[in-house]
């Protein structure tokens, strides 16, 4: 924790990101807090495990205290348990029951009185490993999944519970304001510090977030086990245990979705997922991301004969932004242009297993004397070497990457997921039409992502096209003053009330 708590103007709710893992949504975070100086802030930042994690950033004057909520950390609690607190535990089941299933936002609201009247005793003990948990365990077994492995659902309905425990025993920071930066657990407990404190919610939802855990959850070994594949029971099992986990989640988004005040996110196509999960479109509100335009025009890049053709993947290497996808991609433009330079700037940490895959990869394609792992750099320092962006990633909300290379004149090939195509392609609203500021291309398509980056790198009149054509609109339309001025008056519209 830096600092005590204090009361301060806007509480931050944070899910796997600042300070402590670096990317495009914490970035964000830092320039928030910066670009309001006139307000005070605090951060939880949400973790999967307490460990002892070196923040990644500078914390401003105004960022009063950051605590972690560790997911699997919930105090131990009393082991005595009296048949009043017995019969409360049965009572809590049903609202587990129900929050699992169809939730909405009351469940929560009701959960929460049950919780503080067990007090003290309240733990992990008497939650998870008390014999009145247990019976809460096996009676949601029987009324759930009764046909699959109860093993399986052993482990992955504790492991739930921990979790959800853990963001309603926490404690939340006093402040005027709450405004989370995603749903899931983030958005859980921004629900929770609405019911609780009756401070206003706000949500800025950069990516969707069951969007992204469908991904993960789809593709996760721990939930299935393709040794298991032909076992219809076991399949059926694993893939009943995968829709809980995704059903938890949506719940949790639906939740956090009625708790807002506002809802905010960058592009009117998460718009659309966000009703789909149960959103009221009175509350919703678009802020595109912005940059700092300035910062980025003046770059000169390197466009010298000498110069081999440079191509960029800046982003997290993991499963969800497709290294995998890029690394085939730049076999195949190997066949048709043999001499080129490939950076992937990111991060390597956060699934190493992945990256230890991803180097194979390179090494059974004979592409090591191509491909260079920067691991986490200036971006500054890079942009003047780079003559395109690429980005394969299965979800991707609005890339600050494609907006910093952009303003740079950098083209970016990339596929056509969240608003990459708007940022590439132009709006169908845009006027005058600007033209194209690089190409979109199919999910998981690497000859396609392969014969776009040729395209760029090798005829020059429609390089020119690209690079005038994103740089012009990202001048026009994705400007950080904007975006600051915006947020400046959505937090003032709710303080100025009081």
């Amino acid at each position: 924790m830096l600092g005590r708590f204090k009361k301060v103007d806007i509480c931050l709710l944070l899910e796997g990101s600042y300070p402590y893992v670096q990317g495009g949504v914490s970035s964000w975070v830092q320039d928030l807090i910066l670009s309001h100086p006139d307000y005070t802030f605090s951060v939880v930042a949400i973790v999967s495990r307490e460990e002892n994690q070196q923040s990644m950033y500078k914390f401003p004057k105004n960022l009063l205290s950051v605590t972690r909520c560790s997911l699997s950390n919930i105090p131990v609690g009393r082991k005595m348990l009296t048949p009043r607190k017995k019969k409360t535990l049965q009572r809590i089941e049903q609202k587990i029951i129900s929050l699992l299933t169809k939730a909405r936002a009351r469940d929560l609201e009701e959960l929460l009185p049950l919780l503080k009247e067990l007090n003290g005793a309240c733990g992990s003990y008497m939650l998870l490993d008390s014999p009145a948990a247990w019976q809460v365990l096996v009676n949601t077994y029987d009324k759930l999944m009764p046909q699959s492995s109860f093993l399986d659902y052993f482990w992955s309905f504790r492991a739930m519970l921990e979790s959800f425990y853990s963001i309603l025993l926490t404690d939340i920071p006093q402040a005027r304001i709450y405004h989370t930066c995603c749903t899931g657990y983030a958005g859980l407990l921004g629900a929770r510090a609405n019911m609780e404190t009756w401070r206003p919610l706000l949500l800025t939802e950069h990516g969707i977030y069951t969007n992204e855990r469908r991904v993960e959850l789809l593709t996760t070994d721990w939930l299935y086990n393709t040794s298991y594949a032909r076992n219809y029971t076991v399949n059926r099992s694993m893939l009943e245990l995968r829709d809980l986990w995704i059903g938890a989640f949506t719940n949790y988004s639906r939740i956090c979705y009625e708790s807002c005040s506002k809802i905010v996110t960058l592009y009117r196509g998460n718009q659309l997922v966000q009703m789909d999960d149960g959103a009221n479109p009175d509350k919703m509100v678009i802020i595109p991301n912005g940059i700092e335009y300035e910062r980025f025009c003046g770059i000169r890049r390197n466009r010298d004969k000498d110069h081999p053709p440079t191509i960029a993947f800046i982003g997290r290497v993991v499963p969800i932004k497709d290294v995998k996808t890029f690394i085939r991609t730049c076999s195949i433009l190997k066949g048709m242009l043999p001499k080129f330079k490939v950076y992937i700037m990111g991060p390597t940490e956060e699934n190493i297993g992945y990256y230890e895959e991803c180097c194979e990869m390179i090494e059974h394609l004979a592409l090591q004397e191509d491909i260079i792992f920067t691991e986490n750099v200036d971006i500054m320092e890079y942009l003047p070497k780079i003559d395109v962006i690429a980005l394969t990633s299965i979800s991707e909300a609005q890339p600050l990457v494609i907006l910093e290379a952009g303003a740079a004149g950098i083209p970016t090939v990339a596929t056509r997921v969240g608003a990459c195509p708007e940022i590439i392609m132009g709006k169908k609203t845009e006027s005058p039409h600007l033209g194209e500021g690089g190409a979109i291309v199919p999910l998981s398509n690497p000859a396609e992502t392969a014969r776009a980056l040729y395209r760029l790198l090798t005829d020059e009149d429609y390089y020119d096209q690209c690079s005038k054509a994103i740089r012009e609109r990202v001048r026009l339309y994705y400007n950080k003053k904007d975006q600051q001025k915006t947020y400046h008056d959505l937090y003032a519209s709710f303080l100025d009330k009081e």
